[in-house]
């Protein structure tokens, strides 16, 4: 698989470092940089989510998941770590590459657009720091709920379908995963309301979707 990979990264246009085992992979991460890091969850020696977990703490890399474990609890317990997609195996290449190219591409824009915060209340969305505060606190959020936060932060005034958010924070390939939206939202909410039954930041609106009301 590392070989496949590999070569078909390679085959267009991208240079491409390799691990065999998550020993060499944190190694690796060390003493390089890199624009994205592509795991397999079962390495050997520390698992793709330890290494994963090892380069959040370090560094803001792209992180793409490739697994042959497919179940729901694997793919969100992979993208609070930090991951910004998931593919279980098996898989074709151009649908590989597509999402390669994606996930370039969402770093790259959040690398290039900060804008103003957010803020309502005593609620504070911090786009260039990535993070939230509330009453001057910080908010224990993890890399996908953040970028869930954020995403209707910036949109703060407008209703957003599951669709839309689906497709702005999971990727183009997402669409039809409203339960991962749902999932999402109850956590947040349970972080960042002073009451979730009755929630002030984060809004429903029935059988559309949701939205943050506009900054103060």
């Amino acid at each position: 698989m590392r070989k496949y990979v590999s070569a078909n990264l390679r085959a267009r246009g991208y240079e491409v470092m390799t691990a065999e085992d998550g020993s060499e992979a944190l190694k690796v991460l060390a003493e390089r940089t890199f624009d994205l890091l592509i795991l397999d969850i079962m390495l050997p020696g520390p698992d793709g989510l330890a290494v994963l977990q090892a380069a959040r703490r370090e560094s803001a890399v792209p992180v793409f998941i490739l697994s042959a474990r497919g179940c729901e609890a694997d793919k969100v317990h992979a993208l609070d770590l930090g991951a910004g997609d998931y593919l279980t195996k098996p898989f074709g290449v151009e649908e590989l590459l597509a999402r390669v190219r994606a996930t370039l591409r969402r770093a790259d824009v959040s690398l290039r657009t900060s804008p103003p915060d957010y803020q309502r209340g005593d609620l504070v969305v911090d786009f260039g720091a990535r993070r939230a505060r509330r009453d001057g606190q910080d908010v224990a959020l993890t890399q996908k709920e953040y970028d869930v936060l954020a995403y209707l932060a910036r949109n703060a005034g407008k209703v957003l379908t599951h669709r839309q958010i689906l497709h702005a924070v999971w990727g183009g390939q997402y669409g039809d995963e409203a339960d991962y939206v749902w999932t999402y939202m109850r956590r947040i909410r349970r972080k960042i309301e002073p009451d979730p039954q009755h929630p002030r930041y984060l809004l429903t609106q029935p059988s559309v979707g949701y939205y943050v009301p506009a900054p103060e």
